[in-house]
């Protein structure tokens, strides 16, 4: 287990209320050991003007489940996280259903933590593959 307490869904659902991600309407599915799930659904707040979903709401699903990654990971009593560069490679286009999201950390140190972001479609498809960089910084 790489999370530093116990989270539930339902904590991460409260703690993301009037937030980007509650507008975007990404929905928390599954935490384990060492990953987490979500969906965001392909509807109008979240395409661009030729109907298929933004890319920066990809970008914005891929951000929300990687910083929420480096949260429960870090006492925050002690330590703050700051994003320092994500990357997308935007792979296929999806008009319509849901994406789904799947979290895993690539390096979990001191200082900064790296995520990968999977985003494929209802088919397993994939649609956007990303890779977050958070740093952390003492509170002190």
């Amino acid at each position: 287990m790489i999370w530093f307490k116990t989270y539930t869904v339902e904590d991460l659902k409260k703690r993301s209320k009037d937030s980007m991600s509650d507008f975007l309407e990404i929905e928390f599915l599954e935490i384990g050991a060492d990953f987490l799930k979500a969906k965001m659904p392909v509807i109008n707040k979240t395409k661009q003007p030729y109907g298929f979903l933004h890319g920066g709401a990809s970008v914005v699903l891929a951000e929300t489940l990687g910083s929420i990654c480096s949260m429960m990971s870090i006492d925050t009593n002690q330590f703050n996280i700051v994003g320092l560069e994500i990357n997308a490679n935007h792979i296929r286009g999806i008009k319509e259903g849901f994406v789904y999201a799947h979290c895993t950390p690539i390096h979990i140190g001191k200082s900064t933590h790296v995520w990968n972001i999977h985003i494929e479609d209802e088919v397993q498809k994939t649609v956007c593959v990303s890779r977050l960089t958070v740093m952390i910084l003492n509170k002190k």
